[in-house]
């Protein structure tokens, strides 16, 4: 008879130890996890719109976090077209009524994409600017000459 105690406390103990660890997954990874911004993909052009997942997504984030995209070197060459970061590639700046003008540069070049999903990853992992500039610096350095002064 020792035994039945045991047995039946087994599968609570189990029970217990398993919504304690989804517990503490769940709440650890929604307090590191940093909110992303997007521009809204249906204030976008068409030709955005029609881009792949991809694509959209990084329009969406360079655009909606020009304070961070700023920063950000690009190295495919668009230096030469005048662009001085990686927000460049999707924007070249503001109407006078405040919306965006839309570069359609990113749109055929897969390192400017790149280079901003990298920078979605890093962002949301809770890296620095500077400590994402350097990873950029450092990934994509071979494949051209940095677009920032």
């Amino acid at each position: 008879m020792p035994d039945l105690p045991h047995r039946l406390m087994s599968p609570k103990i189990l029970l217990l130890l398993i919504f304690l660890l989804i517990s503490a997954c769940n709440s650890g990874s929604s307090d590191s996890l940093v909110e992303m911004k997007f521009y809204p993909l249906d204030k976008m052009p068409a030709d955005i719109q029609a881009a792949p997942a991809a694509v959209q997504q990084a329009y969406q984030y360079a655009v909606a976090n020009s304070e961070i995209m700023t920063h950000i070197p690009c190295y495919c060459g668009c230096g030469a077209m005048g662009h001085t970061s990686n927000y460049a590639c999707y924007a070249s700046g503001q109407a006078s009524d405040g919306s965006v003008i839309f570069d359609t540069h990113a749109l055929g070049c897969s390192i400017c994409v790149d280079i901003t999903l990298d920078t979605m990853r890093l962002v949301e992992e809770g890296q620095s600017v500077a400590e994402i500039k350097g990873y950029i610096d450092q990934t994509y350095s071979q494949y051209g000459p940095s677009n920032m002064p």
